[in-house]
């Protein structure tokens, strides 16, 4: 898998985390002294340094507070995915809760580095004791490292939870995908090919919401998407016969749509999705999407579950590892190589025709 905006704001690529001071004598090259301990052989409790002398162990409240509105700052500057910066919210406000309920236990939180290491350690056990999963809890931990960063100005090192590698990913099996298929018939032309896209060319849904008209030209015998990816990064993907038929349905019920409402027309310009008041957004995607799902029997259904169904498809029918690779827009090898691993059904199959006796 891609490495996500948390690991790259979190790992450099040898095990440690970027904010990780690693000067051994306590000396950040600035002029300032680190606030980790300077004499690495010492006692950790004498050679504290309090980023805040003035501050009362019983002003949790208010070092959370301050701490929250640095970040908050921080969050609406920095170049990080919109997702990203909302979970990041989140999970902030979610620490600085459990930080206010233990406050008995945690007064020096926003004192020094080892009360901050102590405090955010004992939430990462919490969090996992709650089942919370380990992408769950290293993104939790995430968020809290940048917390505490442009907040107290403290850098932690907080020991991350180890993710194991998944199986393949959570595709629909060929029952599945007809249902959602005949579902999307019945909604119309446009969800009809909407479903089309995402099955038939593994879009994602921002990229399924951004496409045009020019970007989706069809012929009798041909037809690509052209797809804006992350990054801005641009790939053309051929459309097999299934989506190409979908999608000359719903342009020319498109044309008709917009012929007899002017005012949609404007607001839709050259969008290929139009909603009831103008370009269908990234949200309209997903709540097509799920709605298809609900009418096919899979409640809860996202636009990235049909995009693992193209990938598995795709290998199904032979396809290498650069191939999908291309045909997915992944930037990392590591992330198509997912879709060449057993998945629970495959594993399961396996063991049932190996014991079967």
């Amino acid at each position: 898998m891609t490495a996500s905006a948390t690991d790259k704001i979190n790992n450099d690529g040898d095990g440690k985390p970027d904010n990780q001071i690693d000067d051994r004598d306590g000396d950040r090259g600035d002029g300032q002294v680190d606030n980790r301990v300077a004499d690495r052989g010492g006692s950790k409790a004498g050679n504290v340094v309090a980023i805040r002398p003035g501050l009362e162990p019983g002003s949790v409240t208010a070092a959370a507070e301050m701490a929250l509105a640095a970040f908050g700052t921080h969050l609406d500057r920095c170049a990080l995915a919109a997702n990203t910066v909302t979970a990041y919210r989140r999970q902030a406000i979610a620490y600085r809760d459990w930080l206010l309920a233990h406050a008995a236990e945690h007064a020096d939180a926003f004192v020094d580095l080892v009360g901050a290491e102590a405090a955010v350690t004992a939430w990462r056990r919490q969090l996992l004791a709650a089942g919370a999963s380990p992408a769950t809890v290293n993104q939790a931990l995430a968020a809290v490292t940048l917390l505490y960063e442009h907040g107290p100005a403290l850098r932690l090192a907080v020991k991350r939870t180890r993710v194991p590698k998944p199986g393949a990913p959570d595709a629909l099996t060929r029952a599945q995908e007809n249902a959602v298929r005949r579902a999307a018939d019945r909604r119309g032309p446009r969800d009809s090919a909407l479903i089309a896209v995402l099955l038939g060319a593994g879009a994602r849904a921002e990229e399924c919401q951004r496409l045009r008209i020019s970007d989706v030209p069809i012929t009798a015998r041909s037809g690509t998407a052209r797809l804006h990816g992350k990054d801005d990064e641009v790939r053309t993907v051929p459309l097999p016969v299934p989506a190409r038929e979908r999608l000359t349905a719903w342009l020319l019920a498109r044309a008709e749509l917009l012929a007899a409402r002017p005012a949609l027309a404007d607001a839709v310009g050259d969008g290929l999705w139009a909603g009831q008041r103008g370009r269908l957004t990234v949200d309209g995607v997903t709540d097509v999407v799920r709605a298809v799902g609900k009418d096919a029997g899979l409640p809860g259904l996202r636009p990235h579950r049909l995009r693992h169904t193209y990938a598995t498809r795709l290998r199904e029918a032979g396809a290498d590892h650069a191939q999908i690779q291309a045909l997915l827009g992944h930037a990392s090898i590591e992330t198509t190589a997912r879709y060449f691993r057993a998945s629970a059904t495959e594993v399961a199959d396996l063991v049932n025709r190996a014991l079967d006796y």
